[in-house]
């Protein structure tokens, strides 16, 4: 296992694809999942190594094999956008293509506001035009994590999320200190400093994220993707949204 220190916290990635590769591309998982099951299990490793891209990808703090502190602190969107530049430092990377998923795209985002300059292409996927909008209970996350069990959580989404969590054995309590984590401001006024090529794609079924052109609307020159028939979470391994993600960093949605 592959790891690197940020912030005084060890983190585990993996690297795949050719190390002499002419360009780079950083995968940030979602929510309650790992590097694993969120991007290898769903074919994004041989799919990156197959266009010749080398490729990384890391368990977020609280996640996977990473370090799992319990105060909310330490999940700051602020500090983990700077954990994947401190993994481009740790591979020596200069500039790279950065890909995030759900929680993912928010921290992408957050990276591309603070230091977009280090990124080349932009996507942002399982967001959308909901971004904006209040978020449910601001606890309900965190509470549906610290419930004795599965059953007593109502929300079917936040069900999802609780069974997820405990089919990847992953740590509640990390997890609910990462819901109460400081949030980045993610406003259509913060937005519109991003000025790197940015994509945004969800999938037509997605309720978490809404339709991803009211979030492309807010980041200059945006363009929006939907994948057909597909929820939050069966996106992910759509060969639609492989081809999507290559044809735009090869110029085709442009």
């Amino acid at each position: 296992m592959a790891q690197f220190t940020s912030d005084d916290l060890t983190l585990a990635y993996d690297e795949f694809g050719p190390a002499d590769g002419r360009k780079a591309m950083v995968l940030v998982h979602g929510f309650s999942s790992n590097k694993y099951e969120n991007w290898k299990r769903m074919g994004w490793y041989d799919a990156i190594a197959g266009k010749g891209l080398r490729g990384f990808a890391l368990d977020c703090r609280g996640h996977g094999e990473s370090a799992k502190p319990h105060d909310p602190a330490r999940y700051d969107r602020e500090a983990m956008a700077k954990d994947v530049f401190t993994l481009m430092d740790h591979a020596g990377v200069e500039r790279a293509h950065l890909l995030g998923f759900s929680m993912g795209a928010h921290i992408a985002l957050t990276a591309a506001m603070n230091e977009g300059g280090r990124i080349d292409h932009l996507v942002v996927a399982g967001v959308g035009g909901r971004i904006f909008e209040p978020a449910r209970e601001p606890e309900a996350m965190a509470k549906a994590m610290e419930a004795p069990s599965p059953d007593e959580i109502s929300d079917p989404m936040l069900k999802s999320f609780r069974h997820f969590a405990d089919e990847q054995k992953e740590d509640r309590l990390a997890l609910a200190a990462c819901s109460r984590g400081p949030r980045s401001t993610v406003t259509r006024d913060a937005l519109i400093a991003i000025r790197r090529p940015t994509l945004v794609i969800t999938g037509a079924r997605d309720q978490l994220a809404g339709p991803p052109q009211g979030l492309a609307d807010a980041i200059p020159g945006a363009k929006a993707v939907t994948i057909p028939g597909c929820d939050h979470f069966s996106m992910i391994a759509h060969g639609l949204f492989k081809a999507s993600v290559f044809d735009f960093f090869d110029g085709w949605l442009e």
